[in-house]
């Protein structure tokens, strides 16, 4: 089943009388459970292509399914509970709430959730201990290293267990270390919780941990490969 159906998907920004083309025509689908890489030079369109895909903006035209329902068909007020409900983001600066512990920042997303606030405290400690911090829950995002921040974001973004995790360059303020264990836990997430992931990234290295590298230029796909020698958490070089 494809959890995302995307055709001829068009963005244009105006400022002044000539627009400028974001998107030219996508067309592509991502089946539920897989794990897609989107690669691109700066001004190709993956972060336009991420921000429509996550419900963050609108296409100007093309049509986009989610989980077989087409997206222009939900009310505004429906477009934000699935955010919450089906979608989960992490974003390359962490977005953290600072003076606030981790476990609280964690917990933010069931304040807007249907999940009764008596299962708040057991998701998040929950979230946090599978992204390896529980010896961290109560410390501030100050207190944290770089590659701890990104790993409570990961653990945000599962509160909800949500049906699809989107990574915006989710290394790309991370050195070697700390970006090779992100990646390690993403990756986990895909295989032993069978997450759909849609990973934007600019590093080859990042997006081999994928099965799926989707290529964009000047707003259209210049190629859609599957990844033939797939990179794993237990390569020497991820440990």
């Amino acid at each position: 089943m494809n959890i995302i159906e995307v055709n001829d998907l068009k963005k244009e920004y105006y400022d002044g009388e000539e627009p400028t083309i974001a998107l030219a025509g996508v067309t592509f689908s991502v089946r539920q459970g897989e794990f897609v890489a989107i690669m691109g030079p700066s001004g190709s369109g993956k972060s336009t292509l991420l921000h429509l895909l996550g419900l963050l903006d609108q296409p100007t035209s093309g049509t986009y399914s989610f989980n077989g329902r087409e997206v222009s068909s939900f009310a505004p007020n429906e477009l934000a509970s699935l955010r919450n409900k089906e979608i989960g983001f992490v974003f390359q600066a962490f977005n953290l709430l600072p003076r606030t512990s981790v476990l609280e920042n964690v917990k933010l997303p069931l304040i807007y959730s249907d999940v009764p606030e008596s299962e708040w405290d057991a998701r998040a400690k929950k979230a946090v201990e599978d992204v390896g911090l529980g010896h961290r829950m109560h410390h501030e995002p100050s207190e944290l290293s770089g590659g701890e921040k990104q790993r409570v974001a990961i653990a945000r973004a599962l509160v909800t267990n949500p049906a699809i995790i989107f990574a915006d360059e989710p290394t790309g303020n991370l050195d070697s270390k700390s970006g090779k264990k992100v990646m390690s836990i993403i990756q986990d997430l895909n295989e032993r919780q069978g997450k759909t992931i849609v990973l934007i990234t600019h590093e080859t290295s990042t997006a081999e941990h994928s099965e799926r590298i989707l290529r964009l230029m000047d707003g259209v796909i210049e190629s859609d490969v599957k990844v033939e020698h797939r990179l794993t958490a237990s390569d020497e070089y991820v440990k």
